[in-house]
């Protein structure tokens, strides 16, 4: 009787038993019937899968399609299977996934194998189960959940996507995709990517023990990282090797002779900010996103300018780039110390009201105020010295350093601008935005507008030649009072005397003269001026002073290029652009970009050719002559120096027949500038950029035969207007009457124009030209 009961009493279990076991095997062909069917979800379909799209990489090019650097969120590029070495292809399979040409998408061996020791033993060094294809689909797919149950969800998504991928795509190219879409150390996409980072080569160049280095780093990519923890990665990559030898892929001599080398990196760092041009390609940037979002409206169609692999040719010459990059990085460097040294024990950087204004914007400094610390506790705080990363020309380094002396290091640091561009249509040819894009990501091309100083003077100039003052006329290079305007008194940087001396207008060109440009100023009128300078493509508003004359207009770099660019094309401004056309991936041209119509001319051609002959005087005989007698630069070349009050901003302009380029530097700082004209003026600070950038320039057969050419000579008129004495005394009479040292005043006009007078006025009836 209690052996039936018992039997009654096993018979029942084993119902319940094999009930629960048929609901919940019907629960889970339920549940991944609801998931196969998208209740969770929809699944990509075969058509998408089909068109798998690897993202890649937008590349920018120079005009002669060399590269220039790329557009991306992570660095990938693809590669095709017959670029796979079969040592990769081996090490990956042996490693990742022994029986890849044996399952279907999914090893349900290993997947039991770690069902059961993960699970039910809960052993957590069963490692994975997931195929090639399976992590192919993960790649493809990244996943997003917030608990365990979706991750569930998302691994029997990716069974299935996985299952579906190998009807659709042979085992080579599924090898090939995967490859394609890996992660590997250094936030690199793709084998290209980490082979191109790690060993500077292409992938079919990778050697047995790089390929083994690269596939042992997908199983942790920072612990394996063979930059950072070599001798983990080398461990990891004899784990690989060995792999390869257990399956026979690799013999035993070989694998104990590979074993014992080390590993060996060539490593370049593919970062956006880094290569050539950064400050220029981060402006194509800002361009493209406004290009995309413009053609999204009108044609409907999406373009992500970082994964659609879109080609963007500009117009920026690579080798005049590089020469340029190179020339202000030789220069800096020499400049920087030379500042530093100038300004000895008692820099203005380590000045508090300077570095406080700094230090009280920080995150850091106001977390302290939120806390309720005391000034003396944010001060120690402050203080405190922790590994900081600096920069400096000897190169970026860690140093233990507190916030305030990073603060100082940062302050200190001079910074420079360079611009080139083509003055008959305004295409950038090369663009320096600041010394490190890394370190400085402001753009002192398109962001700053500093004052101009000296650079505006030719702008001055054309305009009193354009009002009728002519070239040979003389002006009075002594000093004057200006009553009405607070006894502003403009004063030559020079030291000479210039007591009853009197220059034409080329001399006071080319000593810069801060005198007679304000003379000159009062012979046009403000107004033509300011007239000229926006006819001339100025954008920028202008301040309606008599110091105008001197400079203290703040334009940007692009801006000052595209007036100079009026003294080479006819009268006619330029505006800058730089980029060409867009291209996708196949070749298709999405858009293309023209040069913007021509303007009217701001001035005469005889005005221009005048202009431009007294430029040319500055870099022969004038305050750029260093051109000459330093750089050993023979060419043609007109330009233009520039200092701006106490020395803040140092500026050069050099004219080419068929370049316009702009040189700055400066501190960023507005309360920091040189200590000496000697080593702030512009011929000291800036015009050195251009000196080295020549010299490379003209010792380079292709670019010397594009810029060393002879401007066009004038006219014979013009000519015969140019041809008299550069100074001209004040006659006897005049020096009788005239007390030297009794400073002369004036008024000058406020509504912007002197009156001549009789006298003058009849003066001018009988000049000739």
């Amino acid at each position: 009787m209690e052996r039936k009961k018992n039997q009654r009493l096993k018979n029942t279990i084993f119902k319940y038993l094999a009930l629960t076991a048929l609901c919940l095997f019907l629960l889970t062909i339920g549940f991944l019937w609801s998931i196969k069917a998208g209740l969770f979800g929809p699944l990509p379909d075969h058509e998408s899968l089909a068109k798998v799209h690897n993202p890649q990489a937008t590349r920018i090019v120079d005009e002669t399609n060399e590269n220039l650097g790329y557009l991306y969120r992570f660095y990938r590029s693809n590669v095709t299977y017959d670029d796979l070495p079969q040592h990769l292809i081996d090490a990956l399979i042996t490693t990742e996934d022994a029986r890849f040409y044996e399952h279907s998408g999914v090893d349900y061996r290993s997947l039991g194998r770690v069902l059961f020791k993960t699970v039910l033993l809960q052993d957590r060094s069963a490692g994975g189960g997931s195929t090639i294809t399976q992590q192919l689909v993960k790649n493809l797919y990244p996943r997003d959940y917030d608990n365990k149950f979706e991750i569930l969800v998302i691994k029997i998504k990716e069974i299935f996507i996985a299952q579906k991928l190998e009807k659709i795509y042979s085992k080579n190219d599924i090898l090939t995709l995967y490859l394609n879409t890996v992660s590997f150390p250094d936030n690199t996409f793709g084998i290209h990517a980490a082979s191109k980072t790690f060993f500077n080569k292409a992938v079919k160049d990778l050697s047995l023990t790089e390929s083994a280095v690269l596939v042992g780093s997908l199983k942790a990519t920072y612990s394996y990282n063979p930059r950072v923890f070599p001798e983990a990665s080398k461990l990891r990559r004899n784990v690989v090797l060995s792999q390869m030898k257990n399956y026979g892929k690799l013999d035993t001599e070989l694998f104990e002779e590979t074993i014992l080398t080390d590993i060996e990196l060539e490593y370049r760092s593919v970062k956006p900010s880094e290569g050539v041009a950064p400050y220029f390609r981060e402006q194509v940037r800002k361009q493209l996103t406004k290009w995309a979002e413009d053609y999204a409206k009108e044609k409907g169609e999406t373009i992500d300018i970082y994964s659609d692999g879109l080609i963007i040719h500009t117009t920026l010459n690579k080798k005049l780039q590089m020469m340029a990059e190179a020339s202000m990085k030789e220069h800096m460097a020499v400049l920087q110390k030379a500042f530093e040294n100038n300004w000895g024990n008692s820099p203005p950087w380590k000045k508090q009201a300077i570095y406080n204004a700094i230090v009280q914007k920080t995150d850091f400094y106001k977390q302290l105020v939120r806390e309720g610390k005391s000034e003396a506790e944010i001060q120690e705080a402050l203080r405190q010295k922790n590994d900081r990363e600096t920069f400096d020309w000897s190169g970026t380094s860690i140093k233990k350093i507190s916030l305030i002396d990073s603060i100082q290091n940062s302050l200190k640091m001079l910074q420079a601008g360079f611009l080139a561009m083509n003055p008959a249509d305004g295409a950038i040819k090369a663009w320096i935005g600041g010394i490190d894009f890394e370190h400085f990501k402001y753009d002192h091309v398109a962001q700053s507008k500093r004052q101009v100083g000296s650079t505006f003077k030719p702008l001055v100039y054309t305009a009193a030649l354009e009002s009728g003052v002519k070239p040979c006329d003389y002006f009075s290079a002594s000093s004057v009072t200006y009553a009405n305007l607070e006894g502003w008194t403009p004063t030559n940087s020079d030291t000479e005397d210039y007591t009853h001396i009197n220059v034409n207008m080329q001399e006071a060109m080319r000593k810069s003269m801060n005198t007679v440009s304000v003379r000159l100023m009062e012979e046009s009128g403000i107004a033509e001026v300011l007239k000229l300078a926006h006819n001339a493509g100025i954008k920028s508003s202008l301040p309606q002073v008599p110091s105008l004359a001197l400079g203290t207009a703040e334009l940007s770099m692009l801006e000052l290029a595209t007036a100079y660019t009026t003294f080479l094309n006819n009268g006619k401004p330029s505006e800058p652009y730089f980029i060409t056309k867009i291209t996708n991936a196949k070749g298709e041209v999405l858009a293309e970009f023209k040069p913007a119509k021509d303007t009217a001319p701001a001035y005469s051609e005889e005005t221009r050719q005048v202009v431009l002959e007294m430029m040319q005087s500055v870099v022969k005989s004038g305050t750029a002559s260093r051109l000459g007698w330093k750089y050993k630069l023979t060419q043609d070349i007109a330009g233009k120096t520039g200092t701006t009050q106490n020395n803040k901003d140092g500026w050069f302009v050099g004219l080419l027949p068929n370049l316009v380029t702009v040189s700055w530097v400066g501190a960023d700082n507005g309360a920091i500038g040189f200590r000496s004209t000697s080593v702030g003026q512009g011929a000291n600070s800036a015009l050195p950029i251009f000196g080295l950038l020549m010299q490379k320039v003209k010792a380079d057969k292709e670019l010397s035969k594009k810029y060393n050419k002879s401007f066009p000579a004038p006219s014979a008129k013009v000519v015969r207007m140019m041809d008299c004495p550069p100074t001209k005394e004040d006659g006897f009479f005049k020096k009788l009457f005239t007390n030297k040292d009794k400073a002369k005043t004036k008024n000058f006009d406020e509504e912007g124009k002197q009156n001549k007078g009789l006298f003058k006025k009849l003066k001018g009836i009988f000049k000739k030209d």
